[in-house]
């Protein structure tokens, strides 16, 4: 049996949709993470500023990507955050379905959040700023994996 070393997975952001009912409506029973962030202005984080505002997931095909991401435009999620910055500024998402990755994650998708969410706080300084996290809650990074996300794409 040969001793090989894992290589690294880049994770690339698809392009971006706007977040509105149309974009949204085809993610009907898609699991996996959705990222929503702002077209132009960027949040200065403690060590570099991003366009990114919010990591979010879907766990269940019933409870879907659909449902998640309207439950948060139409503000039933009670994000004020992110209510209130679509009220100032045109919003984006952009997604990673939970199938392509599960292959390479044996986890579960509450933990694939997770680790993006530490991964960020890694790169950023703190947690996005509408994911209302604060402090150590999780900032322990115990699951391994190798993949770079391409953060830029928000920057």
């Amino acid at each position: 049996m040969m001793n090989r070393e894992k290589a690294e997975l880049k994770i690339f952001f698809d392009r971006p949709r706007t977040f509105e009912t149309q974009s949204i409506q085809p993610l009907s029973g898609l699991i996996g993470l959705y990222f929503i962030f702002t077209a132009r202005m960027k949040i200065q984080y403690p060590f570099k500023k991003s366009r990114l505002l919010y990591i979010g997931m879907s766990e269940k095909k019933t409870h879907g990507m659909r449902s998640r991401l309207i439950g948060h435009f139409e503000g039933r999620s009670k994000n004020l955050g992110l209510v209130n910055y679509r009220k100032a500024e045109r919003l984006l998402f952009t997604y990673i379905n939970f199938e392509m990755l599960h292959s390479l994650w044996s986890y579960r998708i509450e933990d694939l959040e997770n680790y993006f969410l530490l991964d960020f706080v890694e790169k950023y300084g703190v947690y996005p700023i509408c994911n209302n996290k604060s402090g150590y809650e999780i900032l322990e990074k115990e699951l391994k994996a190798d993949f770079i996300i391409d953060w830029p794409y928000f920057e």
